[in-house]
């Protein structure tokens, strides 16, 4: 039997964050991930501020940044139905404090590829790719690597394999799908070089997203109605084509580089929220605590931010400075149940194709851009820094029932919402 004092179950973004987390302070992490290589299904690639942060603290914040597109600003534009421009507002990370005012977008095994390639410098890291946990015994993990099987014993075992978790089930626990109207088509292709920022297209009843990637790529994502895939694979791709162009006339040329439906994937959000986060030497991070809409781009960033309050309560208890691994659940779920309802309410706003619908995104947006405050709430909610909740003032303001505000928040009002050391990490006061 090996032995192992932490055993991370799913080698994506949030176990391989937590593992060089823990090896950096110390401790013997042994990590398995069923996949023998390169996953091919679309995962996160949006690093929202918060992420960079916490990649910063594990000196890796330069390496990731040089391997991204950085992101500054977010446009959203609104089209008539002719497929012109009727209305145009943004999203500005660079309202933020410095130096997290920015995010990025990174190819998803080229981030796993850096965390990984860190972590295996550390004598206290154990790698078994093509390695899946098949049962959870106490303390004691059952693997099948190929046809050969074998036990792990671990102090703490810590589930990041996802929605179908193994760990999650030997903590007793369940989760309910909530399921959404759309569901979306994402893709990968060349994008011209002065494609710089982030945009969000949509008319009354389409929406486009299109994310800048490394290399002269872009991540696209497109809603359908729920059910509509099928049919959509039946007719030639020029008609995939056109959806995109019909929107963003600028990708025209590069879209068309994509010959078959073969690259284009299917994406169904889901949401859901699991009743408790550990159980004893248990816990669960990422998607087998918790899946987001991924409207805000938030899925992978909220497995980072798990890893992170985890990781570093685990070494604390492992070091002696604390035992109660409740803290991390106390930290972690009110910001997660924050960050799920903005994710759905943001869904909300574009599911259903209605003019009236759209009417109302539009004036919130404008407003949102133009009033300061709520400018700077809306970016720091998103990208995982702090949270400043709305106000009833704020929802008048976007109703268009009261008057924009036009001061600038004072850069003290801005760091007061901000999360510091002492409320992400609230046990090391003790």
């Amino acid at each position: 039997m090996k032995t192992t004092e932490v055993l991370v179950i799913g080698g994506g973004i949030g176990g391989l964050t937590i593992a060089l987390k823990l090896v950096q302070r110390g401790v013997h992490v042994t990590l398995v991930e069923k996949l023998p290589g390169n996953n091919k299904v679309y995962k996160g690639e949006l690093l929202q501020p918060k992420s960079m942060q916490i990649f910063d603290k594990l000196g890796m914040h330069d390496l990731v940044k040089n391997s991204s597109k950085q992101i500054d600003v977010l446009d959203l534009i609104e089209l008539d139905r002719n497929n012109l421009v009727k209305d145009q507002s943004f999203m500005d990370y660079r309202v933020l404090p410095q130096p997290y005012n920015a995010s990025y977008m990174i190819h998803h095994e080229e981030l796993k590829k850096i965390l990984r390639d860190i972590a295996l410098t550390f004598e206290e890291f154990t790698y078994y790719p093509a390695t899946s946990c098949t049962s959870i015994d106490g303390h004691i993990a059952q693997m099948k690597q190929g046809q050969e099987t074998f036990e792990i014993q671990a102090t703490y075992i810590i589930g990041a394999e996802g929605r179908a978790s193994v760990t999650r089930k030997a903590m007793n626990q369940s989760v309910t799908n909530f399921t959404y109207n759309h569901h979306f088509l994402t893709v990968t292709f060349p994008r011209p070089e002065n494609f710089e920022g982030g945009q969000i297209i949509s008319t009354y009843n389409r929406f486009l997203g299109l994310f800048p990637l490394p290399d002269n790529q872009v991540r696209s994502v497109y809603l359908i109605p729920a059910g509509e895939y099928k049919k959509i694979k039946e007719k030639p791709i020029a008609y995939f084509h056109k959806l995109y162009t019909d929107l963003a006339p600028a990708i025209d040329g590069y879209v068309q580089e994509l010959r078959d439906w073969k690259k284009i994937q299917l994406m169904i959000p889901i949401k859901y929220h699991a009743d408790k986060y550990t159980d004893g030497h248990l816990a669960i991070i990422g998607d087998a605590a918790h899946a987001v809409h991924p409207m805000a781009g938030e899925g992978m960033n909220m497995a980072i931010q798990d890893a992170d309050v985890l990781g570093e309560l685990l070494a604390d208890i492992l070091d002696n400075k604390t035992s109660d691994i409740s803290w991390y659940e106390k930290v972690r779920r009110p910001r997660v149940s924050f960050m799920l309802q903005m994710s759905h309410l943001s869904a909300l706003a574009y599911s259903f194709p209605y003019q009236s619908v759209s009417w109302f995104r539009r004036k919130a947006f404008e407003r949102i851009e133009e009033d300061p405050t709520l400018h700077y709430k809306q970016m720091l909610n998103v990208s995982g820094l702090g949270i400043w909740k709305e106000s009833i003032q704020d929802r008048f303001i976007q109703g268009g029932l009261l008057p924009k505000r036009m001061g600038e928040v004072s850069l003290g009002v801005k760091e007061k919402h901000v999360f510091n050391d002492q409320q992400d990490y609230p046990w090391k006061r003790k």
